[in-house]
């Protein structure tokens, strides 16, 4: 059962999304990607390391730097020495609008990258939500905290990490979460819940295939990727 209250983002806004490696932090985030808008307007996903479930997404892949116009999930995979290519794609995307961001590890990105702070800052008001995740909010970019709409924090190991957090929602990081639970805080409404578990991955990627087949249905053809390419889990 929903709390009374409880509100998940919308196309406006930005989710910054942390936890230790195994809490559960890119499920939930691929589970939040599924709820998103994929079918009206473009999401870009940043794929810096690989993830098997991120894979397993029904994506085309981009060159960095390439902005696409129809609906659908893309992917890129930069690699860490490419922060001018990076921070000019941010800017396009900025020039572009009505686009989503979906950035796996945002800490690769780094602590002062113009065009991720400009997206930060900015985006809301050019319809541009961001879904940010990262193991160490420490060394991740402070505007992607200052400026969420939406922070949900799975366990953490380090104590300046659970510091960093404590700085941005009230909670007490020394409280010990269930296993894949979360705390999700609604900055706008200032309320925190307690996220349970999401489904597992195949029900997920279920999830994105309907959404898909309910478009094509519809005469709005989006991108996907081989068939195969979901049975990689």
């Amino acid at each position: 059962m929903t709390p009374e209250g409880f509100r998940l983002p919308d196309d406006s806004q930005r989710h910054a999304i942390v936890g230790r490696t195994g809490s559960g932090k890119t499920q939930a985030a691929v589970w939040h990607l599924s709820q998103r808008s994929f079918d009206v307007m473009p999401w870009i996903i940043y794929d810096f390391k690989g993830d098997k479930l991120i894979g397993a997404l029904p994506t085309k892949e981009i060159e960095l730097g390439v902005v696409p116009d129809e609906p659908g999930l893309y992917i890129v995979r930069p690699y860490p020495d490419q922060g001018t290519e990076i921070n000019d794609h941010f800017f396009r995307m900025w020039e572009h609008e009505n686009i989503g961001l979906y950035i796996d590890e945002a800490y690769m990105i780094g602590q002062h990258n113009p065009g991720y702070r400009t997206l930060l800052t900015q985006g809301r008001s050019l319809t541009i939500p961001i879904i940010s995740l990262s193991q160490r909010p420490v060394k991740v970019d402070t505007f992607s905290l200052s400026e969420a709409d939406f922070i949900q924090s799975f366990a953490l190991n380090n104590h300046r990490d659970k510091k960093t957090i404590e700085e941005y929602m009230p909670v007490d990081m020394s409280e010990k979460l269930e296993k894949h639970t979360s705390w999700y805080y609604d900055v706008g409404e200032d309320r925190v819940f307690k996220f349970n578990p999401v489904p597992d991955a195949q029900t997920i990627l279920g999830i994105f295939r309907k959404r898909f087949e309910v478009a094509e249905k519809a005469g709005e053809p989006i991108p996907t990727a081989p068939p195969a390419a979901l049975r990689r889990i």
